[in-house]
């Protein structure tokens, strides 16, 4: 069973969750049971986390975590903040999801501008990212992380401007941007002292499963708006409904009742209350939806937003 070992910080969001350090040398962000959304929210996000790798989009790994009661009661940060007071997160089993590197060490963005989304080596997930949140019916906004690949990362990049119009939880409001000279020292420089356009690649993780399946009511309020991500840039690799045809193939054929039922086994029964037949309607209404997706695809295309401008 994973440990939490240290609590890092807390992190921003409605779930209060908190970045630990955990027993396999790794770092977690946590959402514990009694956090102020729902209890179901854990559920969410195992169940969301792992279909949605099922489905081959890019996900971070999610663990089911143990964090003690001594390591609460001797940090008193780990507390959930309500109007009127405060009181100690609970012990138990909650659910982690893993931290893509050492926070110490690895920028992460919620926002990029244009310019920089063309240079996201996998954004064309995000088509992918809207069949899985249609299916699930995700009455979030999309959340989604973005960070340099591997031998790109230079310490503390450069927070984009406009971040602020949807950050998630995870990345960091004290990040600080290295000065010119050091982004020319990563990617060189050419005659006159102009930086030479060799540009980073980013790739995109898909976090923040918790309020699929309407959070804690696990109902399916269907809008054509709901799974889009806010910038229609992201889309433009949209051609038609072949465009979401992988995974759309996926969903039919890779997320039966027997998929759906192993990864349900995963789940703590206190995160659901014990009330396996609330889990087990949920499941059957998940497979059901499966057909559903195309329509529910075509009634975004088809709204006021237009969000893929190069559908033929």
């Amino acid at each position: 069973m994973l440990r939490a070992l240290e609590q890092i910080r807390r992190m921003r969001g409605g779930a209060q969750s908190h970045l630990m350090r955990c027993s396999d040398g790794h770092y977690y962000v946590i959402k514990f049971q009694n956090n102020p959304q729902h209890g179901r929210i854990l559920v969410n996000e195992m169940l969301g986390t792992r279909l949605a790798a099922r489905l081959g989009l890019p996900t971070t790994p999610v663990a089911v975590v143990e964090v003690s009661e001594e390591l609460i009661r001797l940090t008193p940060e780990l507390c959930v903040e309500l109007p009127r007071s405060r009181i100690p997160c609970q012990a138990g089993l909650q659910f982690g999801s893993r931290f893509p590197g050492d926070p110490r060490r690895l920028a992460l963005h919620d926002f990029l501008p244009d310019e920089q989304l063309r240079e996201v080596a996998n954004l064309h997930d995000f088509a992918g990212m809207l069949v899985f949140d249609k299916w699930t019916c995700n009455t979030n906004g999309r959340q989604t992380l973005f960070y340099l690949q591997e031998g790109l990362r230079a310490q503390n990049f450069e927070r984009p401007p406009g971040e602020a119009e949807g950050r998630s939880s995870w990345s960091r409001p004290d990040v600080a941007g290295p000065p010119p000279s050091a982004l020319r020292a990563e990617f060189g420089e050419v005659g006159g002292g102009e930086v030479a356009p060799v540009m980073p690649r980013y790739e995109t993780k898909m976090i923040d499963q918790g309020f699929c399946f309407n959070a804690g009511e696990w109902t399916f309020p269907d809008a054509p708006l709901r799974g889009l991500y806010t910038r229609n840039r992201v889309y433009q690799g949209v051609t038609g409904m072949e465009s979401f045809a992988p995974w759309l193939t996926r969903l039919e054929k890779g997320l039966g009742e027997k998929v759906l039922d192993e990864l349900s086994r995963e789940i703590p029964p206190e995160w659901y209350a014990d009330d396996y037949d609330a889990l087990l309607r949920l499941l059957e209404q998940l497979h059901g939806r499966r057909a559903r997706v195309p329509e529910l695809i075509l009634q975004s295309k088809q709204s006021s937003r237009q969000p893929f401008p190069n559908w033929i």
